[in-house]
């Protein structure tokens, strides 16, 4: 049996210890060294894996142990090919997922890094302790003995006194320290409410991933974290399947958080992806089969999409007799109304009834198991679906008839059904995957 690359996952032992920079420098690092750097991000995230491409050149791709069967989690791997190293960014901390268990297991980064053979990256803040990061490394370690650990990178060390201390008490725990990153407050990267700002918006993106590759250059072993990568035996697997042969896909600031496995296999499938910009007034393309609006930041832009009359017009048309479906963003933008977070209301494409606000955010997030009441996106009435929903608008009204039963990781009804008018559906959740 064939391997795939070796690789690595960048972990932590919570969220916000700086394991996105750590990310991005390693990636630009190694592919300055001359590398083929394949990214992958563990978990269901839409913004990072634009980043990473940024950094390595290379598309990067989700894995999700909670959403996705084996086959489609070997067909996701098998984007690594031609690469000479994989590294795949961990979400929250490294053992961290839900309660009850999903396609192929939790949806922690530990159970993609033990399914891949990819031995772990733990970055800890050692801000406020010294050698009792050892502790903590330690856990992580022996928490689940399978899981391969490949060491430690210490980040926010305050002195070489610092330095010392941490590295004393790694030492005396038996886990190695493949870099000390010195404390520097100029390494964070923007962020609003759904964490990190778009790629496309950061205002000098290729200057930060250039510093984060210098920085991680000066404070890192690189040939060791080479040295420390390995991979399992390669499964065979497959992506998705286009749900139709020609998708006009809204693509621009407002619409933006497309799963990279899901457009890549349509690709390979054969499809046409078609993308336009509602904020320039584009119209999509009269021949599509679909208009797909993928999520984003409709709230953002709701005056300029408010006033986007020709792409409205057309999106009309298209809707008398082919389907238009809408994620999160997208099916906010084809509802009545979208209200600002001054309170200002801008109409939206009247194709749906729903009304959301941003003046009153109310925090929606995780997975969504759902079953289908009607088609959409080529899955007929009854397909089970999953998914996740991540927003903070407040639903005013959905007025349509639920376009399916949706749960949450744990099967308890969530109220976000989607809507279903015609030929025209949408869902708070970002699909991920068919359930088996």
């Amino acid at each position: 049996m064939t391997t795939r690359p070796p690789g690595l996952m960048i972990s932590a032992p919570s969220s916000g210890t700086g394991k996105t920079t750590v990310m991005l420098g390693l990636l630009r690092a190694l592919a300055e060294d001359g590398l083929k750097v394949q990214p992958f991000k563990s978990g269901p995230d839409y913004i990072d894996p634009a980043f990473h491409r940024a950094a390595a050149g290379r598309p990067s791709f989700n894995f999700d142990t909670w959403a996705m069967n084996p086959t489609l989690i070997g067909g996701v791997a098998d984007q690594s090919t031609g690469a000479d190293i994989v590294i795949a960014e961990g979400s929250m901390g490294l053992f961290d997922g839900v309660a009850t268990r999903g396609e192929t297991g939790f949806g922690s980064s530990a159970e993609t890094a033990l399914k891949m053979g990819w031995p772990v990256v733990l970055v800890i803040d050692v801000g406020g302790q010294a050698q009792s990061a050892a502790a903590t490394a330690l856990g992580f370690k022996s928490y689940n003995p399978d899981v391969p650990f490949a060491g430690v990178i210490l980040n926010r060390c305050a002195s070489p006194r610092h330095e010392r201390l941490a590295r004393l008490g790694m030492d005396h725990a038996g886990v190695k320290v493949l870099g000390v990153l010195p404390r520097r407050g100029d390494l964070a990267l923007p962020e609003r409410h759904l964490g990190l700002i778009q790629a496309s918006e950061h205002p000098d993106l290729e200057a930060a991933i250039a510093g984060y590759a210098t920085f991680l250059r000066d404070n890192v072993d690189l040939d060791a974290i080479r040295d420390a990568a390995a991979s399992g035996p390669a499964q065979s697997g497959a992506l998705p399947k286009p749900p139709a042969q020609r998708i006009a896909m809204a693509q621009d600031a407002a619409f933006s958080f497309t799963y990279p496995h899901l457009v890549e296999g349509w690709r390979a499938a054969g499809a046409v992806i078609m993308p336009f910009s509602p904020l320039a007034d584009e119209a999509p393309d009269a021949d599509a089969d679909l208009v797909w609006l993928p999520g984003g930041y409709p709230e953002l832009h709701a005056g300029k999409l408010a006033a986007a009359t020709r792409y409205q017009a057309a999106l009309r048309d298209h809707a008398l007799s082919k389907p238009v479906h809408g994620e999160c963003g997208g099916y906010m933008a084809l509802g009545e109304a979208l209200i600002d977070k001054d309170g200002t209301r801008h109409q939206m494409a009247g194709l749906l009834g729903l009304v959301t606000s941003y003046e009153k955010r109310k925090f929606h997030l995780g997975y969504r198991q759902a079953t289908l009441n009607a088609p959409m996106l080529g899955f007929e009435a009854g397909a089970k679906l999953r998914g996740h929903e991540f927003h903070y608008s407040t639903i005013l009204q959905e007025p349509d008839a639920p376009l399916a039963q949706v749960g949450d990781a744990d099967g308890n009804p969530v109220p976000e059904t989607g809507s279903v008018k015609g030929n025209v559906t949408g869902t708070f959740f970002h699909l991920i995957a068919e359930a088996s």
